[in-house]
């Protein structure tokens, strides 16, 4: 949507053209899951017996070879560790909300050293993704369950860079229904409200946190709303001005994407996550995210900044 084309709103001259516009129903990678492993609906189904599972050093390759086709959770735990027992739980209930475009395999190092030591991991505990057979760090302390679902966010879109769009199912698991479109939501964010936008769009999430219709539509309410009344070429000429202040690179960012040079807006970021640290590398990370969400998977700039960003931050 444009909110440009209501001039009777205060927004009047954003033009959010350079946005992508999405049809999420003819959207293959996030489809809906299917009823059946092996149906003749969905060719990308993945039969398992849980979402959620235990595994050793006998049963490991198994879980190599699934990774060809869906992207696997690698969650390395031990008994003695308290911060452990407090993410384990996060990561399960995170990974389950995905509905098998996940599975999250649990590994006790006490009892499986050899992974431990194949993982190259020193301390526990210790989050780590496969794909197409090979390793992706993701954490490795306790962390709230909202920047555990950003990184699976990151790790999911990674993975249908590769080729790995699988859908596990469940034996005998009900088909759970597509996600409901937000008529109020879009139609707030059509005519320039973003703030009930963003807070339909939230209240979807919160029913439905692996909703991608909310989440893009979350993304581009936030943009609008912080560019509301802001002339961008000042945004970006206030960054250029001072290169380390990370509010003022994060506003300039947004102005590079609506004026349809997302790149710059990317290099712009990124190069600040690589000497930011705590809170404000991760308010830089988060806002690449989210501007990843605006543009979509496909566009070439964000194919670009994701390798750049992994880099980045490990």
């Amino acid at each position: 949507m444009d909110p440009s084309q209501d001039s009777t709103q205060p927004n009047q001259g954003l033009d959010l053209s350079a946005v992508r516009s999405k049809n999420l129903p003819h959207d293959e990678q996030h489809a809906a899951p299917v009823q059946a492993a092996g149906g003749a609906g969905d060719p990308n189904a993945v039969a398992v017996g849980s979402l959620v599972f235990d595994v050793d050093e006998a049963t490991f390759n198994d879980v190599v070879a699934m990774s060809d086709r869906v992207p696997i959770v690698i969650d390395l735990w031990a008994d003695w560790s308290e911060q452990g027992k407090q993410l384990s739980p996060v990561v399960q209930r995170v990974v389950e909300s995905y509905g098998g475009r996940l599975v999250l395999a649990r590994v006790d190092v006490d009892a499986n050293p050899r992974l431990q030591q194949a993982f190259g991991v020193q301390s526990i505990p210790n989050v780590i993704a496969i794909v197409k057979g090979q390793p992706v760090p993701l954490f490795q302390s306790a962390l709230p369950e909202q920047q555990v679902r950003a990184y699976f966010d990151e790790l999911l879109k990674l993975a249908g860079e590769n080729g790995v769009t699988g859908h596990a199912v469940v034996a005998g698991a009900d088909q759970e229904p597509a996600g409901p479109a937000h008529p109020e939501a879009e139609e707030a964010l059509s005519r320039g409200d973003f703030d009930t936008a963003e807070s339909l769009f939230k209240t979807a999430l919160s029913e439905s946190p692996a909703d991608e219709e909310a989440k893009f539509g979350l993304a581009r309410a936030g943009l609008g709303r912080r560019l509301i009344d802001a002339d961008p070429q000042q945004l970006i000429a206030a960054a250029d001005a001072d290169p380390k202040d990370v509010e003022a690179a994060k506003a300039a960012a947004d102005a590079e994407v609506v004026g349809g040079d997302p790149s710059s807006a990317f290099n712009r970021l990124i190069s600040l996550i690589r000497v930011s640290a705590g809170d404000e590398k991760e308010a830089l990370r988060l806002r690449v995210l989210e501007l990843f969400d605006v543009l979509g998977t496909d566009d070439p700039a964000v194919t670009k900044a994701r390798t750049a960003l992994m880099r980045a931050l490990f």
